[in-house]
């Protein structure tokens, strides 16, 4: 626990273990953790059904097939007429990370948070990698998938994820100039990745 508010970011590898590592560093440091839980705050500040949001998530062109299907809103919006957007979207989902971030000290998973708070003083950034076998078992494990299957399930989901935050961020995601620390979870294990992750805000934020 600390007094001082700060902002954590988490950017990660699918099967990196990434999320529980997120999870631990908001309980080290008191913070409110969000991750799906930024989905229903987008969702409820906009009118849109919360499950739109999921289907959209951290994908970029998503749009694709929006005008084939009705998309109930709860009351009415101008902005709806005629200029709707994967953009407008994306503007709810800014909306609620910076309205999270104003309230006190978090830790946000991925969703382009460290661009969407770039000029939000006591911020640190990290990404978390993985070696590719050991986030092939993990996916396999989560999802009873096979290898092969889990293998392209990794490729076609971050490719999905990089092209979301590069359109939005103007940065490349995974690269190591894009955040303040970069780290293989697989070197010292998920508990001991998130130690040497939570003494490294220490340092940085003097706590």
């Amino acid at each position: 626990m600390n007094d001082k508010k700060i902002i954590i970011n988490v950017g990660r590898q699918i099967g990196s273990g990434g999320r529980i590592v997120a999870q631990q560093l908001a309980k080290d440091f008191g913070c409110k953790f969000y991750d799906k839980e930024l989905l229903n705050l987008a969702a409820k500040e906009s009118g849109f059904s919360e499950k739109f949001f999921e289907q959209n998530d951290e994908q970029k062109g998503f749009l694709k097939n929006l005008f084939h299907v009705h998309v109930p809103l709860l009351g009415t919006s101008d902005f709806y007429k005629n200029d709707f957007s994967q953009e407008s979207l994306y503007q709810f989902q800014s909306d609620a990370i910076r309205k999270a971030a104003s309230e006190g000290s978090c830790v946000f998973v991925g969703r382009t948070a460290d661009y969407v708070l770039r000029d939000e003083p006591n911020m640190v950034s990290v990404f978390i990698t993985a070696n590719i076998d050991q986030r092939i078992q993990r996916v396999c494990k989560r999802h009873g998938f096979d290898r092969a299957t889990a293998r392209k399930y990794i490729r076609n989901h971050e490719e999905e994820r990089a092209s979301y935050y590069n359109y939005y961020t103007g940065k490349q995601w995974g690269h190591s100039e894009s955040y303040d620390l970069c780290i293989n979870s697989s070197l010292l294990g998920i508990e001991e990745t998130e130690q040497f992750i939570a003494e490294f805000i220490r340092k940085r934020f003097g706590l």
